[in-house]
């Protein structure tokens, strides 16, 4: 009799389902992180990061919530709580579920580098997932089966992978970085999401990245469309809440290492071993509360936990950024988790005009340590303006001029070959060369490639000026190929030139204030000679738009306000061939050697001494520079 009982109790035991429990659950019990993919490998622990919590629980098959979006800064766990949800998937949710990154072979990194490591160190998961040397098991790069479902992982680049199959369960990583338009089949975000559609309120969606452009921020939109939550801790002395901000972290300018956090309530000056107390006790609270079908959940790197990114660290961020637009900008997406809102307007030419500066045209200013020129062709016409370049990107127009002329004419090129040879007067005395020239080959490219061949110069490169809408280099590496004229190779490549963050630095530079008397110029100014009011407005000849494409997306563009923008276009080049030659990676020792060149051929009365790179290094693109820039320092 007894022995029957203890039969059926185990029969009854047996067929008992489990009780339901949560993916932050789940992953509290069961996850283990791999030494190959996580600084802390062992049990996972949310105690660490206690904000993970909330999201994991909306995203759990016993919860209402259908999406699920995380606009987070770095250092904070993004990842593996996407990780942690697909293991809970696998293990207790069984689905057809599908993890997308921004290019297939993100993709394809990802599921090498994280969910194969998490497979492996987690038994739950590696029980029910076959052996990837076992060709019959169903567990290679691209999918994963398991009992009752199958998890696979494309691009956002890819529309065959995007319209494969429906999917319960949807993971969208870093969407920020998805192409605008797949194919001209539409956004794959709107692609992926229909792939849920026969799920109706069974599906679930998590959605992650850190912000890039406002007015153009996918990760942006999503959140604004959720019930927009944030992070309240409290403040270990006066117990108030309050949401982590930048603005209360403070520090002695120059002396980053001491940064402290400010309650703004109390003022009570905090460190970084108080954050684990206050994230333990932390609670999300939504601004917008609706019909609990959309979670959004916003944490900047300041949440991020001990030992991981300190507020020290966020202070040595701050002040490397400043001066650097593209830094600033890094900074602002990455670590505070907020979009950058950029001044797309261009700045009054009336104020500008009224603010030059009266040092004569074809001289070097005082602070001016090198010269590159950026030269535009159109059909009828050669123009190019002369930039003089110092510390902390502050620049000055030294010279320009127009020179008329078809460009397929070898004659219209004399003057631009003369421009090598030449160097320009100093204020301190002494002249200074040229140190590169960016001729942009958009249009008359045959003519361009040919004379930046015929001329021999190493300081020379062609680039191609027409990437405006690219919003991640200032210049590129040169094309693999060179361009071929009248179907003989020239070994002349091309450099591309991302216009769109140029200009954007550009206009912040040219809003800088004009400091009081004894003060020093900021970082970035830009001093214009005695020119006439054409040259000005040029130089803000363009302004950022925001249009909405055929497909319903919101773009950012840079457009003409006026018919006339050499001196812009121009400006942009010469910028690129500033960093082409490592303006934004000059150490203070590189610099002060210019400088001291400067000072010595000025007691000469002399031009600084320059040995000409290798040949052929710059017009054909190998090398990438580097080596050459620490000659032409000599």
């Amino acid at each position: 009799m007894q022995a029957r009982q203890s039969v059926r109790k185990a029969w009854a035991d047996a067929l008992r389902p489990e009780e339901p429990i949560t993916a932050c659950e789940w992953a509290d019990r069961h996850r283990r992180l791999s030494g190959k993919a996580a600084s802390e490998p062992g049990p996972y622990r949310s105690a660490r990061t206690p904000y993970v919590r909330e999201p994991l629980e909306c995203l759990s098959i016993i919860d209402p919530t259908e999406q699920v979006t995380l606009m987070w800064g770095t250092q904070l766990g993004k990842s593996e709580t996407g990780n942690n949800w697909i293991g809970y998937i696998i293990d207790c949710a069984p689905g057809p579920a599908l993890i997308v990154l921004p290019r297939t072979e993100d993709a394809e990194d990802y599921s090498k580098e994280r969910i194969d490591p998490m497979i492996e160190a987690t038994p739950r998961l590696s029980k029910k997932i076959a052996d990837k040397r076992d060709r019959d098991g169903g567990n290679n790069v691209r999918s994963k089966h398991f009992p009752g479902g199958v998890l696979g992982l494309t691009g956002g680049n890819s529309a065959a992978g995007l319209k494969s199959k429906p999917r319960r369960y949807l993971f969208l990583d870093e969407v920020d970085e998805y192409p605008l338009d797949l194919g001209k089949q539409g956004d794959p975000i709107t692609l992926a999401k229909k792939r849920q559609d026969s799920f109706g309120r069974r599906k679930k969606r998590l959605v992650t990245s850190t912000p890039t452009i406002k007015g153009a921020s996918r990760i942006e939109r999503e959140y604004e469309m959720s019930d927009k939550r944030r992070y309240w801790v409290p403040c270990p002395d006066c117990a108030e809440f309050q949401t982590l901000e930048f603005k209360q972290l403070e520090w002695p300018k120059g002396n980053p290492q001491a940064a402290k956090y400010i309650c703004a309530h109390c003022g009570s000056v905090l460190g970084d071993e108080h954050k684990t107390e206050m994230l333990e006790r932390g609670e999300w609270r939504a601004e917008t509360p609706g019909e609990g079908r959309s979670a959004g959940f916003h944490l900047n790197s300041l949440y991020s936990p001990v030992g991981w990114f300190s507020w020290v660290d966020i202070a040595n961020a701050w002040e490397d950024a400043q001066g650097d637009q593209l830094l600033l900008k890094t900074f602002i997406n990455t670590i505070l988790a907020e979009t950058w809102a950029e001044r797309g307007e261009a700045p009054d030419w009336e104020r500008l005009y009224e603010r030059r500066e009266n040092f004569p045209l074809g001289t070097c200013p005082k602070g001016v340590l090198f010269l590159t020129i950026g030269a535009d062709v159109q059909k009828d016409r050669i123009e190019y303006f002369v930039w003089g370049w110092g510390r902390g990107k502050e620049s000055w127009l030294v010279d320009y001029d127009v020179i008329d002329g078809d460009p397929y004419r070898d004659e219209t090129w004399g003057p631009i070959s003369d421009l090598l040879n030449k160097s320009w007067d100093h204020e301190e005395g002494g002249t200074l060369p040229l140190a590169r020239m960016a001729v942009d080959s958009n249009y008359a490219t045959d003519a361009v490639v040919s004379w930046v061949q015929r001329s021999k110069d190493p300081r020379v490169m062609a680039i191609r000026g027409d990437h405006w809408k690219n919003w991640t280099f200032v210049i590129g590496g040169p094309s693999r190929a060179d361009v071929a004229v009248n179907g003989k190779r020239t070994g002349v490549r091309l450099f591309p030139v991302g216009g769109a963050l140029i200009k954007q630095e550009t206009y912040a530079f040219l809003r800088l204030p004009v400091p009081l008397d004894g003060e020093s110029y900021p970082e970035g100014f830009v001093h214009l000679p005695m020119v006439d009011d054409e040259v000005v407005k040029q130089l803000v000849g363009e302004d950022l738009i925001t249009n909405t494409n055929k497909y319903g997306r919101m773009v950012r563009e840079w457009q003409k306000n006026r018919a006339r923008n050499e001196a812009l276009d121009c400006r942009v080049y010469a910028r690129a061939a500033a960093e082409q030659l490592g303006i934004s990676r000059f150490t203070d020792d590189q610099l002060n050697q210019m400088a001291a060149a400067v000072r010595v051929a000025a007691q000469k009365n002399t031009t600084p001494k320059r040995r000409p790179p290798a040949q052929s290094n710059y017009a054909t693109g190998r090398g990438g520079g580097r080596g050459n820039r620490k000659v032409w320092l000599k």
